[in-house]
């Protein structure tokens, strides 16, 4: 079975996670998926393939007779998608020999420009699948997961040598607690590579620093008619605060250059709370942004008194290249793995996180590679057929390259 095929078998489960939940894992209907999982693996020759109770698939490959002593190499990727747009009753559209212009999404009125994804046109003549306007399609990240699973198909009906192959499939990746609960130890892997990226050939090891960071305003409400000097309006307060913002927003940067995300307001005249994610790649511009924010808190109550506004900072992840540096041979290994099915690698800072990142600071070095797809989290995901496959071979020559090492 080719990896698309997969993929359109997976993108059929829904499985959106849930920011707001605070079970692990956040929707039990991501168990739908990895018990479907479980039992593939199982066919493949994955005979300790299970799920835990937390949602989480291992299973390993055991090294060829021989070669027990090589590097133990993972792949990994998560079942859940983006909660952005609906991935319930997903509709593929399957587009062979695209003609490199523009891309009508059904009947949703919806478009994929080829002026907004230049890439395409480099697509003409492949085998393109898209979303019908109305959903995500669920590339990211079961492309990922059905690359990983034809990638061992091909491993054992080829026969082709390998030191322990280990494989991690797990929740919540969308919401950033996707690493919290993986087990490393039981995962077993010296190294391993996320498939969670975009374009074929592409490798990430650098990510955003990032923190959530909550602005709670408190206001005072009585009858306009006698507000005079009385009434503190939190929604105006709110407004204030964000003026104090640099315009460093995700729709005013690029690559290295950080930003103040506003996720969600909430207001009236007595409370009102504004949501952010802060990002930068730069350990001491990442300080700085949030030590900014501490002294727009500081402002804020000196001018209205004090406990007026609160600010609360939750760290999130950091910048996994730190931890990859030290295990460079990931990145050339990586590269010449590209480069021998026929592609040139690029390698780019991911403006996100993945789950990589946690893992790498949790003693799995976890670069990410490209999957193949593009526009992800919204109705213009797509993603080609002969990507897919090339990333297939990619994480194949990984492994040879792996049972030499």
């Amino acid at each position: 079975m080719r990896a698309y095929e997969r993929m359109l078998n997976y993108v059929k489960v829904w499985t959106t996670s849930d920011g707001s939940s605070e079970t692990v894992p956040s929707t039990s209907r991501q168990f739908d998926l990895a018990k479907l999982l479980v039992e593939e693996m199982k066919e493949l020759g994955i005979e300790d393939a299970h799920v835990d109770d937390k949602c989480y698939v291992y299973g390993t490959l055991p090294a060829t007779k021989g070669y027990e002593d090589k590097s133990k190499l993972g792949f990994i990727a998560h079942l859940d998608t983006a909660e952005d747009i609906s991935g319930q009753n997903v509709n593929p559209q399957i587009i062979e020999n695209y003609d490199g212009e523009d891309i009508v999404l059904g009947e949703s009125g919806r478009v994929i420009k080829v002026s907004d994804f230049p890439h395409l046109k480099n697509f003409k003549g492949r085998t393109l699948i898209t979303t019908d306007g109305t959903t995500l399609l669920g590339a990211d990240d079961k492309a990922g997961i059905a690359e990983i699973m034809t990638a061992i198909e091909i491993i054992q009906k080829e026969n082709i040598p390998h030191g322990k192959i280990c494989i991690g499939f797990n929740p919540d990746e969308e919401i950033g607690t996707g690493a919290h609960n993986f087990d490393v130890e039981k995962f077993g892997a010296d190294f391993a590579y996320t498939l969670d990226g975009w374009l074929e050939g592409q490798i990430e090891y650098e990510n955003f620093n990032a923190s959530g960071a909550t602005f709670e305003i408190k206001g005072i409400n009585v009858h306009p008619g006698s507000a005079k000097d009385i009434m503190v309006n939190s929604q105006l307060l709110a407004m204030e605060i964000n003026s104090m913002l640099p315009n460093e927003t995700p729709a005013t940067t690029e690559g290295y250059e950080g930003f103040y995300h506003l996720m969600e307001t909430i207001g009236s005249v007595e409370y009102s709370k504004l949501v952010y994610i802060v990002r930068d790649h730069y350990a001491d511009k990442f300080a700085a942004r949030n030590e900014f924010l501490q002294n727009i808190e500081k402002t804020m109550n000196e001018k209205y008194g004090e406990g007026v506004v609160t600010l609360t900072i939750k760290q999130q992840y950091r910048n996994m290249k730190e931890q990859i540096e030290p295990c460079m041979h990931l990145i050339d290994n990586a590269k010449k793995a590209i480069k021998a099915v026929g592609l040139e690698p690029t390698v780019d800072a991911i403006r996100g996180g993945t789950d990589g990142a946690q893992l790498s600071f949790k003693g799995l070095p976890c670069p990410n590679l490209g999957t193949g797809g593009a526009a992800y989290h919204g109705a213009c995901e797509h993603i080609s057929v002969e990507g897919m496959d090339k990333v297939v071979d990619i994480a194949i020559e990984l492994v040879k390259i792996y049972a030499e090492m």
